[in-house]
């Protein structure tokens, strides 16, 4: 998703999603040590994904 779209979303609704992909990460992260990940770059793009999240939330937080 891009910056642009979660800026037209509400704070609740940034936070239930950083939450979201917390969970996925964790579960990737879980995956990878039992050698079951078999698409390395999810890991790299939920990553990421939660960066531009915070971001946007921090932002918000400045307004």
């Amino acid at each position: 998703m891009k910056a642009s779209e979660l800026r037209d979303k509400s704070v609740d609704d940034l936070n239930k999603q950083l939450l979201s992909l917390r969970e996925e990460q964790f579960k990737l992260r879980m995956a990878k040590a039992t050698d079951q990940l078999g698409q390395s770059h999810l890991l790299k793009q939920t990553k990421r994904e939660i960066a531009r999240v915070k971001t946007v939330l921090q932002q918000k937080a400045e307004q």
